[in-house]
Protein backbone atom coordinates (compact mmCIF):
# COMPACT_ATOMS: atom_id res chain seq x y z
CA UNK A 1 0.00 0.00 0.00
CA UNK A 2 0.99 3.57 -0.84
CA UNK A 3 1.35 6.07 1.92
CA UNK A 4 3.59 8.52 0.64
CA UNK A 5 4.47 9.72 -2.38
CA UNK A 6 7.11 11.93 -3.85
CA UNK A 7 7.66 13.84 -7.13
CA UNK A 8 11.06 14.89 -8.68
CA UNK A 9 10.84 17.82 -10.48
CA UNK A 10 13.04 19.45 -12.61
CA UNK A 11 12.57 23.43 -11.80
CA UNK A 12 14.79 23.99 -15.72
CA UNK A 13 11.63 22.16 -17.62
CA UNK A 14 8.82 23.59 -16.53
CA UNK A 15 6.54 23.16 -19.19
CA UNK A 16 7.15 19.41 -19.12
CA UNK A 17 6.43 18.92 -15.45
CA UNK A 18 3.13 20.05 -15.15
CA UNK A 19 2.02 16.92 -16.29
CA UNK A 20 4.24 14.58 -13.72
CA UNK A 21 3.40 16.63 -10.97
CA UNK A 22 -0.45 16.02 -11.92
CA UNK A 23 -0.18 12.23 -12.23
CA UNK A 24 1.79 11.90 -9.07
CA UNK A 25 -0.90 13.91 -7.47
CA UNK A 26 -3.50 11.75 -8.67
CA UNK A 27 -1.21 8.76 -7.22
CA UNK A 28 -1.51 10.20 -3.77
CA UNK A 29 -5.24 11.23 -3.87
CA UNK A 30 -5.93 7.88 -5.00
CA UNK A 31 -3.84 6.17 -2.66
CA UNK A 32 -5.05 8.29 0.17
CA UNK A 33 -1.56 8.83 0.47
CA UNK A 34 0.54 12.12 1.39
CA UNK A 35 2.66 13.94 -1.69
CA UNK A 36 6.22 15.27 -1.18
CA UNK A 37 7.64 17.58 -3.94
CA UNK A 38 11.91 17.36 -4.35
CA UNK A 39 13.95 19.73 -7.02
CA UNK A 40 17.59 19.77 -6.58
CA UNK A 41 19.83 22.34 -7.27
CA UNK A 42 22.98 21.23 -8.93
CA UNK A 43 26.38 21.87 -6.31
CA UNK A 44 29.21 23.53 -7.68
CA UNK A 45 30.88 20.11 -8.15
CA UNK A 46 34.94 21.07 -6.74
CA UNK A 47 35.47 23.87 -4.32
CA UNK A 48 37.65 25.81 -6.67
CA UNK A 49 34.80 26.50 -8.92
CA UNK A 50 32.50 27.73 -5.94
CA UNK A 51 35.30 30.21 -5.23
CA UNK A 52 34.56 32.17 -8.34
CA UNK A 53 30.98 32.82 -6.92
CA UNK A 54 30.46 35.26 -4.54
CA UNK A 55 29.38 34.28 -0.73
CA UNK A 56 26.01 33.27 -0.23
CA UNK A 57 25.45 32.60 -3.64
CA UNK A 58 24.31 29.31 -3.01
CA UNK A 59 21.77 30.20 -0.34
CA UNK A 60 20.48 32.49 -3.20
CA UNK A 61 20.02 30.01 -5.71
CA UNK A 62 18.50 27.98 -2.98
CA UNK A 63 15.81 30.39 -1.70
CA UNK A 64 14.99 30.84 -5.25
CA UNK A 65 14.32 27.08 -6.22
CA UNK A 66 12.38 27.47 -2.49
CA UNK A 67 10.33 29.91 -4.01
CA UNK A 68 10.19 28.89 -7.40
CA UNK A 69 8.97 24.80 -6.84
CA UNK A 70 5.99 26.89 -3.97
CA UNK A 71 4.87 29.07 -7.28
CA UNK A 72 4.73 26.08 -9.53
CA UNK A 73 3.36 23.58 -6.83
CA UNK A 74 0.55 25.83 -6.26
CA UNK A 75 -0.83 27.00 -9.75
CA UNK A 76 -0.27 23.35 -10.78
CA UNK A 77 -2.58 21.61 -8.15
CA UNK A 78 -4.57 24.99 -6.80
CA UNK A 79 -7.01 22.24 -4.84
CA UNK A 80 -4.68 19.59 -3.61
CA UNK A 81 -4.02 20.66 -0.35
CA UNK A 82 -1.02 19.98 1.74
CA UNK A 83 2.22 19.48 -0.18
CA UNK A 84 5.72 19.10 1.59
CA UNK A 85 8.42 20.82 -0.03
CA UNK A 86 11.76 19.86 -0.12
CA UNK A 87 14.90 21.69 -2.17
CA UNK A 88 18.16 19.99 -1.71
CA UNK A 89 21.68 20.55 -3.48
CA UNK A 90 23.94 18.07 -5.15
CA UNK A 91 23.65 15.06 -7.50
CA UNK A 92 19.99 15.23 -8.75
CA UNK A 93 19.68 10.82 -8.16
CA UNK A 94 21.65 10.79 -5.28
CA UNK A 95 19.56 13.86 -3.51
CA UNK A 96 16.12 12.02 -4.56
CA UNK A 97 16.88 9.13 -3.22
CA UNK A 98 17.88 10.32 0.09
CA UNK A 99 14.39 12.76 0.12
CA UNK A 100 12.71 9.60 -0.66
CA UNK A 101 14.66 7.23 2.74
CA UNK A 102 13.81 10.71 4.87
CA UNK A 103 10.07 11.45 4.06
CA UNK A 104 9.69 7.54 4.07
CA UNK A 105 8.41 7.49 0.32
CA UNK A 106 6.60 4.33 -0.87
CA UNK A 107 6.49 5.85 -4.57
CA UNK A 108 8.97 7.73 -6.30
CA UNK A 109 7.53 9.82 -9.45
CA UNK A 110 9.71 11.25 -12.08
CA UNK A 111 10.31 12.06 -15.38
CA UNK A 112 12.13 10.53 -18.11
CA UNK A 113 13.88 13.20 -20.67
CA UNK A 114 15.23 12.19 -23.95
CA UNK A 115 19.06 11.09 -23.34
CA UNK A 116 22.16 12.34 -25.61
CA UNK A 117 25.14 10.76 -25.68
CA UNK A 118 26.27 11.16 -21.79
CA UNK A 119 22.93 9.37 -20.70
CA UNK A 120 24.36 6.32 -22.67
CA UNK A 121 27.71 6.78 -21.35
CA UNK A 122 26.79 7.43 -17.68
CA UNK A 123 22.96 7.06 -17.52
CA UNK A 124 20.51 9.18 -16.81
CA UNK A 125 19.15 10.38 -13.18
CA UNK A 126 15.39 8.16 -13.75
CA UNK A 127 17.26 5.06 -14.49
CA UNK A 128 20.11 5.89 -11.28
CA UNK A 129 16.69 6.20 -9.04
CA UNK A 130 15.08 3.40 -10.23
CA UNK A 131 17.96 0.92 -9.75
CA UNK A 132 18.98 2.50 -6.26
CA UNK A 133 15.66 3.24 -4.77
CA UNK A 134 14.02 1.25 -1.52
CA UNK A 135 10.50 1.93 -3.12
CA UNK A 136 8.77 1.54 -6.34
CA UNK A 137 9.56 3.91 -8.71
CA UNK A 138 7.29 5.04 -11.63
CA UNK A 139 9.03 6.91 -14.42
CA UNK A 140 6.37 8.69 -16.86
CA UNK A 141 7.16 9.92 -20.13
CA UNK A 142 5.35 12.53 -22.42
Amino acid sequence: MTEHVLCAIDLTHLEDEAGLLKQAAALAKFHDASLSVVTVVPDYGMTIVGSYFKEGTMREALDAANAQLHDFVARTLPDFGSVQHIVEKGTAYEQILAAAELSKADLIVLGAHKPNLMDHLQGPNSARVARHAKCSVLVVRD
